[in-house]
């Protein structure tokens, strides 16, 4: 029989050593991450090749947009699954939930590069238009179609995709960080750090597996190995609930904060007074949303406190928005500026070695390895000899500061974006291109290599190490106990903001009036848009978070702490 705890914790059924205990609970998670994220970048790494491919034939835009759709989705809709959570299944029973819902949404997509299930989910292809094609001296090509072939499925599967995404996401952290609460900040704070090195070998794998697989033999085999990794996720899951500490639902503090917010604006007729709502808690027996019932439910005053540390957090999770803006670019306009590179042939197949149709071609997605190798080798070397160094001598720096210093690593990488951009249109312009055949589709391509994609990828690898680690580690640390998992879901919500913010942007500049994404004549090429001016669009917004990040980290830092609720708060959980 497991322990019980206060509050209805349950303590591990395993029980050996503590240290033992801690060390399989947390294997467990690891492992279910990296295969978690192998699955997903297997989903998400050539979603774009996927949908301007053959059977879907969508353009390059269009595609970027739903890829930007799914990867925002994938982080907007965090805060259901934290909710889901904190006030009925407890982080462990979401967490199997929403598996079962990603494995099955998963399956849409290999179902969907099979002739008779795609004509199942999507019907009949709409016939083609056809039109002069510019860059094909007089020639024709396929024109856009009169609709996004298999648009509503294909968002639709994508939608129930993000929502298990999502709600593995907001939980699987903080379910991991709660297997080591009790060992102190440090141990909190390397946990993190393991747990992101788990999520880029799940994407080596994905990346140099899943991604050949589905560019040079088939999107079938491509996308079944991403279910396979989801299904073999959940087993081990569910096999290590053993070895897991687990949480009961303590309730959702959502509404409690929202009527404080409202107080503090002045709009006490739609908050209520304090002590009219203190009177319709203690009437009820519910002060949150069935959540009062719960063993160690928060009181009033832990509301009010909670709403304080929640009002200092805000501002910092805020300015993170033009972050995920541009980091988002990297599974999308990234992706579709190398199609437009020169891609080397590998593993030769033919004899004639000027046709750069012959043989397999490099994998575009490949070039994420950059990102992922980066923080594969930095994160055991920060862990294990660049921190320890730094805290010994007490010049570990804050995560804030880290944070910032990411801030401005991501920055140079859309500079350095913008810049490639522009100098690969000259390469067009001068009518330096060569044809490429990636999959079953042809691509003109400027002769400058995609070797120079890599600063930018390693450039946004640099940033995750110093921004986005330290914001998981800020989110759970500063979080109050009782709102762990809403904070956390929080967090990832704003990643959602910023890529459906660049989708948004993406098809601002799309349209018909001089925008500079829309290349109509040029129907599922980049040669006649302006990308590169998208870039510098956002490497402008991103300058001026910079700045305001600076400022607000510094006010968070100087403004001094309450003597009662935000000194434990670091060491929560």
């Amino acid at each position: 029989m497991a322990g019980t705890a206060d509050g209805g914790e349950r303590s591990p059924l395993l029980r050996g050593t503590p240290l033992k205990g801690c060390r399989a609970a947390c294997a467990a998670v690891l492992a279910v991450e990296g295969l978690e994220r192998a699955a997903f970048f297997g989903i998400t790494a050539n979603l774009v090749l996927y949908l301007t491919s053959g059977p879907f034939g969508w353009g390059g835009t269009q595609a970027s947009r739903a890829c930007l759709f799914f990867l925002g989705a994938s982080y907007l809709l965090s805060p259901v699954g934290g909710w889901l959570a904190d006030v009925y299944l407890g982080r462990y029973g979401t967490v199997a939930l929403s598996f079962l819902l990603y494995l099955l949404a998963a399956c849409l997509l290999p179902v969907a590069t099979w002739l008779d299930g795609r004509l199942s989910v999507c019907g009949q292809l709409p016939a083609d238009t056809i039109q002069n094609c510019s860059w094909r001296r007089g020639g024709t090509c396929r024109g856009q179609p009169p609709q996004q072939y298999c648009a509503p499925t294909i968002y639709s599967g994508l939608l129930l995709l993000a929502l298990g995404v999502s709600s593995v996401r907001a939980n699987l952290t903080s379910f991991g960080a709660d297997q080591v609460r009790d060992r102190g900040g440090d141990a909190t704070r390397r946990f993190f750090n393991w747990f992101y090195w788990s999520i880029n070998i799940g994407a080596v794998f994905s990346l140099l597996v899943v991604a050949f697989v589905q560019q040079n033999i088939s999107f079938l085999a491509g996308y079944l190995i991403p279910v396979a990794c989801l299904a073999l996720a959940l087993l081990i899951f569910l096999l290590a609930t053993p070895t897991f500490i687990t949480k009961p639902p303590t309730g959702s503090q959502v509404s409690a904060m929202i009527k404080l917010a409202l107080q503090s604006c002045g709009c006490a007729w739609l908050g209520g007074t304090r002590a009219r709502l203190s009177a319709r808690r203690r009437e009820a027996g519910d002060p949150l949303l069935n959540g009062g019932a719960q063993p160690g439910a928060p009181s009033l005053e832990e509301d009010l406190a909670n709403f304080q540390v929640l009002a200092r957090i805000l501002p910092v999770m805020l300015t993170f928005i033009p972050y995920w803006m541009v980091y988002f670019q990297m599974q999308s306009t990234y992706y579709l500026q190398g199609l437009h590179l020169y891609i080397p042939s590998i593993f030769q197949r033919g004899q004639d070695r000027a046709n750069t149709l012959q043989g397999y071609t490099f994998p575009d997605a490949w070039l994420l390895l950059a990102n992922v190798v980066v923080l594969l080798a930095l994160v055991p070397l920060k862990d294990h000899v660049i921190d320890p160094f730094l805290a010994r001598r007490r010049l570990l720096p804050s995560a804030l500061k880290r944070m910032a210093l990411g801030m401005f690593f991501i920055l140079a990488s859309i500079l350095a974006a913008g810049v490639l951009e522009r100098e690969r249109l000259q390469y067009v312009r001068r009518n330096q291109t060569v044809p490429q055949l990636i999959g079953k589709d042809r691509y003109l391509a400027a002769t400058l290599p995609i070797w120079w994609q890599v600063p930018q990828y390693l450039l946004i690898g640099i940033s995750e190490l110093f921004a986005s680690i330290p914001g998981l580690e800020f989110a759970y640390a500063e979080a109050p106990k009782s709102m762990k998992g809403a904070i956390m879901g929080l967090f990832f919500f704003i990643s959602g903001v910023g890529s459906l913010l660049g989708s948004g942007l993406l098809t601002l500049l799309s349209l018909p009036a001089r925008g500079w994404m829309r290349c109509p004549e040029d129907y599922g090429s980049i040669n006649s848009c302006r990308m590169d001016n998208y870039f510098f669009l956002l490497a402008g917004i991103q300058s001026v978070t910079c700045l305001l990040f600076a400022w607000i980290s510094r006010r968070y830092q100087s403004r001094p702490l309450r003597p009662a609720a935000p000194p434990p708060l670091p060491r929560a959980g």
